[in-house]
């Protein structure tokens, strides 16, 4: 009976330590789980920060672009400076081409900070570029899209040099309906 009892305790001593051992492990889990939701949650206020801070920087950059576009198209002599079309231009049409840039920018801009989907870039790229000033700014700046290599921009660009050989090719006088939006 002696041992009977001393192995009853014994067995008693070994649950009561399993038992505090696995209280301590989920403990231990429990805090580690707790950090890493932590963790998780920091990081992802960094990115949303980041976001902010990206978004904010872009918008800065192309209120600046704006500005720099507005005082060429007033001013023909600063517009100059921007003649970089592959054959020359009247002013007229250079001040044409500015807005154009003006435009396609703000397109560019509106995708980049993710209020347009790209289905809805190639929409509204589809609309403006009906105008043939504006495909006429899009292919005297070919040159200078074609150092954009590996970018997003470029990315777009490419889609729009598809696009308007795809509304070139058209059958139909129903633009609206040439080409297949791109998907995601």
């Amino acid at each position: 009976m002696v041992t009977q009892s001393f192995w009853v305790r014994g067995l008693g001593t070994a649950v009561a330590v399993g038992v505090g051992a696995l209280a301590g492990a989920v403990a231990s889990v429990t805090v580690q789980h707790r950090t890493m939701q932590s963790l998780h949650a920091r990081l992802d206020q960094l990115e949303l920060n980041a976001r902010s801070h990206q978004h904010s920087d872009l918008a800065s950059q192309q209120h600046q672009h704006w500005e720099l576009l507005s005082k060429a198209i007033d001013d023909p002599e600063l517009a100059e400076v921007l003649d970089l079309y592959e054959t020359p231009v009247s002013p007229k049409q250079r001040r044409q081409y500015l807005f154009a840039n003006a435009l396609y920018t703000n397109l560019l801009f509106y995708y980049r900070i993710g209020n347009l989907s790209k289905e809805e870039y190639f929409k509204h790229v589809r609309g403006i570029f009906q105008n043939p000033i504006v495909r006429e700014y899009w292919y005297a700046t070919q040159q200078q899209r074609a150092s954009l290599a590996d970018t997003d921009e470029a990315e777009l660009g490419k889609l729009v040099d598809d696009l308007l050989q795809q509304l070139e090719d058209a059958d139909t006088e129903q633009w609206w309906v040439v080409g297949e939006p791109p998907s995601a």
